[in-house]
């Protein structure tokens, strides 16, 4: 009788910059990519905007934890993520699949036209041209994977609602990237981080301020996007903060053994 070889055992959640696999495999971001612009993208980009996806979507899980933790339970509802973004404005991304989400309705607020006529809920596309929101299905194995690694388990909904965010957030990492491609770097950044009232403003980290300054203009040629370019883009998307820090941190990491090409 053959012996079977004995699996590894696991010593906990996976790490974004330990794992030798991107949650979000780089063949799917550039998918995303090529959905927004025709430039072509670096095989390091691809890997630093899955790392930023990664990192984005386990704080979003990590915030939803908690939350259901505090009801004693184990298995993540939309309430969850609702009461994650609620706490931590950090958590505040991929905006626009609010409006599409039965999760987030009636918390964007009553839209009216120049007339004062209320303008209806927008109706789920049957277009085929790729969107974010159309195309947000292709993040579920990727999402149900992070998941996993974070030891959550989650109802169909609240898988959805994390698929829909990741579409979003990495179709607007993509924009800003071209963005930052045909302006030569990021035009305006800044940092903002949040404070309780009456609590003094920590300085920002110095190896942070000098990473911003040195993203504000673009090297390289006009036709391809680069990995400082989903990092530039980075800086636009999450607005300050200890999320930003750690995305930019781990997507370094992520790409320091990445070709370039």
């Amino acid at each position: 009788m053959t012996t079977q070889p004995a699996r590894p055992e696991r010593s906990g959640p996976e790490t974004a910059s330990g794992m030798d696999v991107p949650t979000f495999k780089p063949s799917l971001v550039k998918a995303v990519f090529r959905d927004v612009t025709s430039m072509r993208v670096s095989r390091s980009a691809a890997w630093a905007a899955a790392s930023v996806t990664r990192t984005v979507l386990t704080e979003i899980i990590d915030g939803a934890r908690r939350a259901a933790a505090e009801e004693a339970r184990k298995k993540l509802v939309p309430g969850d993520l609702l009461s994650a973004i609620d706490r931590n404005v950090e958590l505040e991304v991929g905006t626009k699949w609010y409006d599409h989400s039965p999760t987030f309705r009636g918390l964007t607020g009553v839209l009216y036209d120049a007339e004062g006529v209320i303008v209806p809920s927008r109706k789920r596309s049957r277009s085929r041209k790729p969107s974010a929101v159309v195309g947000a299905h292709r993040f579920q194995a990727g999402v149900r994977k992070l998941l996993r690694s974070q030891g959550a388990r989650a109802v169909p909904a609240m898988v959805r609602d994390l698929d829909g965010i990741a579409s979003v957030f990495l179709t607007d990492l993509a924009r800003d990237a071209a963005m930052v491609v045909r302006e030569g770097g990021v035009k305006r950044f800044g940092t903002v981080t949040p404070v309780m009232s009456g609590e003094p403003a920590p300085a920002p980290a110095p190896f942070l301020k000098h990473s911003l300054r040195a993203l504000s203009t673009r090297r390289g040629d006009g036709r391809t996007i680069g990995r400082d370019d989903v990092l530039a883009a980075t800086t636009i998307q999450l607005f300050g903060g200890n999320l930003r820090q750690r995305a930019l941190t781990e997507a370094r990491e992520a790409t320091q053994n990445t070709s370039a090409g």
